[in-house]
């Protein structure tokens, strides 16, 4: 494969997770616009506990859990996929 075809797929991939990133970036940052935009207090009831927030806060808190969640879950798939593609090729080789 030429050197050229290497380096313009190791481009596209890089340019796809730029504009992924800009793309997250940007959605947290109309959250976080939204959030700042409501003062008002509001109560939140845990199970074992109870607080008063803003809804800009409650709105930044709970976007940025839904975010790292989302990694997490992505990242776990990614790992049980790679996983079983790697068992997969070992039992193929084996017989």
């Amino acid at each position: 494969m030429p050197f050229f075809l290497v380096f313009t797929l190791i481009r596209r991939a890089y340019v796809r997770v730029y504009l992924t990133l800009f793309i997250i970036f940007i959605l947290l940052a109309i959250a976080f616009v939204f959030g700042s935009q409501n003062s008002q207090l509001i109560t939140l009831n845990y199970l074992i506990a109870r607080t008063e927030m803003t809804v800009a806060a409650a709105v930044s808190i709970f976007t940025g859990i839904g975010f790292v969640l989302g990694l997490l879950v992505t990242l776990c798939w990614r790992l049980i996929r790679r996983s079983k593609k790697a068992f997969t090729k070992n039992k193929s080789q084996e017989t």
